[in-house]
């Protein structure tokens, strides 16, 4: 959608809000009005008909009254004139009476189960029906039928005239129950509406609510309803509507009718809604003070369909109104943004022109607004990009060409290189890579490459880990699947790629084929096991060839003389004990022993060394200074190879401390590693004399062998371990020992207590 089309829209939905919303609003307001209008011509028009109807309650009174008197005469020419068991008295008999006294028919009551029914009736609908089905009378107008009158009574019991509401609320029959005592029924005299005489039809309040309906069309139902309800006769009835009914209908029962009748007390009257079975109706409430009795409420009930009309017509009319003003609003906001738009029009055809790489002419809009702005800095946009362009158009020639020269580089290098993303997936590979695992580009793009053995499972893993950190692994060998399944020793360097936020978006893989590389270094070990073992046996015939020599002389020597010379069988015995010194430190380095491995704490294993060594060490003026951790340090060891390398260690020491003096003893943990240090203040070892240390049969003892230095070493190599010796002349030696921690409990495995730290051998022996 172009900008003109937005703006056009942006406007017309503003303003057609606010034109809307004051529409709604004086919409709102007419209505209220109007509606207030409508009920205050409801509660006049009320009011009028309740002075109509009360005028017409006046006049009817006496007509009223005659009736009554018509009632109680024929009720007591009935009881004079019938048999006193109504069982004998015939149909015929009350309908003549009826027609002779003037009233519309004659029921007989009898009691039965204890209730009170028709036992014969001129209407055919009260006949063997309860009273109470026909008609809601007290139960009190039956007392004395349920209990005759005595000699105490004076006279016989009539009933005031009753209206009794029949079929609808808006037909009343006048009614009265008279009894003397004399017979074994009652009689039930009644005039129905339509034989009443002509004045009290005319002047009655049917008549009078039938007239105002006529007159208005809207009026529905016209009631009288009472202010105080008898809450006896309310009960009696079980009616919660029918006891407040002063006259006319209640076809149209509100449920709030008590909460209404209060309300129009409080003022001059009300008008409220009442919707039954999804009809909407109006009904007005409007207090009566009458000539004669008490107070009460006329409630009338109105069609909602007038009001409903004017409500169209006025939303007719405001709707034409609204469609009239959006049209016009409409014109208007699409004349303003076209004029609006034209300097826009020039700047976008501007930038389109940009947008193809044409950055002239400049533009020429001499507005004074935000347009005139917008033109003049896209003018010097214009020309830096153009400025800009050229640059970029040149360092993208040196980049195409870097590029090149890097794709080149990576497919002519021989090692191995693919990439791919965080999920594994390859990327790119390069010459190389095809050719050492077979596979190629278009092979494997997009999916992890399935080159791990099942037996590096586990460190894949654990490198995934590390890379996933970001760390950079370094070259490290291991195996790997070609294509055809075959295992492929390789060097591999693995590097994570980062973007400018920090966020893994590749990994970089280098593989180098080792194949060739290892073989060679099979083949210089296997030199230099040969190399070494010529030393050996080189040095071996040397050291027992100068024994041998002078066995050899001592034994000619007594040859010759034929006498036994006891000073050289010493001699000879001597150097028999070299030659057998030499061949069992011989047999130590070339056959492995039988080794059992138990978690030991180091600390009590080179305490058991210097309690060893203790009383030698106290014969040449030595002290041994130990400084043990206070944690166990739990190495996984064979003691007595360990406790061999201590000895000879702490022995060369003590050998090179001719005038006494202390050796050091450090016992820590440091990194996952048991670290031993022993520290002595001998002569020290000239630095050109290190290097050659541990060769076999290289001593500068007179009486030494050379092999000791060298078997400790192997004893701590076969323990995974490191033996490091640091020296300088005049100030001593340090012989550093690493061994791998186990893992071990916070108590010693044999239980006994460790040296404590920085106590002295001497004093602990």
């Amino acid at each position: 959608m172009s900008i003109k089309r937005k703006m056009i829209l942006l406007l017309f939905v503003s303003l057609s809000a606010m034109v809307l919303l004051n529409m709604v609003l004086v919409y709102n307001h007419g209505r209220n009005t109007l509606r207030g209008d409508y009920e205050s011509r409801l509660i006049s028009g009320t009011r009028q008909a309740a002075v109509s109807l009360e005028q017409s309650r006046f006049g009817s009174n006496y007509a009223e009254q005659d009736m009554e008197k018509d009632l109680y005469r024929a009720a007591q020419t009935a009881a004079g004139e019938l048999a006193s068991d109504w069982s004998k008295v015939t149909l015929n008999q009350l309908t003549d009476l009826s027609r002779r006294t003037g009233v519309s028919g004659f029921s007989l009551l009898y009691m039965k189960d204890s209730q009170v029914q028709a036992g014969l009736s001129t209407d055919p609908l009260r006949l063997g029906k309860p009273v109470n089905n026909y008609a809601d009378v007290p139960s009190s107008y039956f007392q004395p039928f349920a209990h005759p009158p005595g000699p105490q009574d004076h006279g016989p019991h009539w009933t005031d005239t009753y209206s009794q509401i029949t079929g609808t609320w808006q037909s009343e029959d006048r009614m009265g129950f008279y009894y003397d005592g004399r017979s074994n029924y009652m009689v039930n005299v009644f005039i129905r509406p339509d034989d009443a005489n002509r004045d009290l039809t005319r002047l009655g309040l049917p008549a009078a609510m039938n007239l105002l309906k006529q007159n208005d069309s809207t009026i529905l139902e016209i009631t009288g309803l009472r202010i105080e309800r008898n809450e006896l006769r309310l009960m009696e009835r079980n009616d919660s509507f029918r006891d407040l009914v002063l006259y006319g209908g209640f076809q149209f029962p509100d449920p709030a009718v008590d909460e209404r009748i209060k309300a129009a007390q409080r003022g001059p009257g009300l008008v409220t809604d009442l919707t039954l079975n999804g009809k909407h109706y109006l009904q007005s409430y409007v207090p009566v003070t009458p000539l004669e009795g008490p107070a009460y409420v006329l409630r009338m009930v109105y069609s909602y369909d007038p009001l409903l009309t004017e409500l169209r017509s006025y939303l007719k009319v405001h709707i034409l109104a609204l469609v009239i003003t959006l049209l016009v609003l409409l014109l208007v906001v699409y004349i303003t943004a076209g004029w609006l738009m034209r300097p826009f029009r020039s700047i976008l055809a501007k930038l389109k022109e940009m947008s193809k790489g044409r950055f002239g002419p400049l533009l020429q809009l001499k507005n004074r607004d935000e347009f005139g702005l917008l033109a003049n800095h896209i003018n010097v946009l214009a020309e830096s990009l153009s400025e800009y362009t050229s640059k970029m158009e040149k360092i993208n020639l040196e980049n195409r060409s870097m590029r090149e020269y890097l794709e080149s580089v990576i497919n002519q290098t021989a090692d191995a290189i693919h990439l791919s993303d965080p999920n594994w997936r390859i990327l790119r590979v390069n010459h190389a890579f095809a050719q050492l695992y077979g596979w190629k580009e278009d092979e494997i793009a997009g999916r992890e490459l399935p080159f791990v053995p099942s037996g590096k499972w586990q460190e894949w893993e654990e490198w995934e880990r590390e890379l996933a950190s970001g760390e950079q692994l370094p070259w490290e060998e291991t195996l790997r699947l070609r294509k055809d399944g075959t295992e492929v020793e390789v060097s591999i360097s693995h590097s994570p790629v980062f973007n400018k936020n920090g966020t893994i978006i590749a990994y970089i893989t280098i593989s180098r084929d080792m194949t060739e590389h290892n073989r060679m270094q099979e083949l210089l070990r296997r030199s230099e096991k040969l190399t070494t073992v010529g030393q050996l046996a080189a040095g071996v015939a040397h050291e027992i060839r100068n024994p041998l020599t002078t066995l050899r002389g001592f034994l000619q020597l007594q040859q010759q003389t034929k006498k036994f010379n006891s000073r050289h069988v010493d001699i000879m015995l001597s150097e028999l004990d070299r030659i057998n010194l030499i061949v069992s430190e011989f047999l130590i380095l070339a056959k492995p022993q039988a080794s059992h491995f138990q978690d030991k704490d180091i600390r009590y294993v080179l305490g058991d060394v210097i309690s060893l060594l203790d009383s030698e060490a106290h014969l040449h003026g030595i002290e041994f200074v130990s400084d043990f951790s206070k944690d166990p340090v739990i190495v996984h060891c064979e003691e007595n190879q360990l406790k061999q390398v201590f000895i000879n260690i702490l022995k060369n020491a003590m050998e090179a401390m001719p005038r006494g003096g202390g050796i050091g003893l450090k016992v820590i943990k440091e990194g996952g590693q048991a670290l031993i240090g022993i520290i002595d203040e001998g002569e020290g070892i000239p630095f050109e004399k290190i290097s050659k240390l541990g060769e076999p049969f290289y001593t500068s003892k007179e009486k030494g062998t050379g092999l000791g230095l060298m078997i400790s070493q192997r004893i701590i190599e076969t323990h995974r371990g490191t033996f490091n010796i640091n020296s300088m002349v005049g100030w001593g030696t340090m012989v550093t020992i690493t061994l791998p921690l186990a893992e071990a409990s916070s108590e010693d495995p044999d239980g006994r207590p460790g040296p404590h730290p920085g106590s002295s051998a001497s004093q602990e022996g």
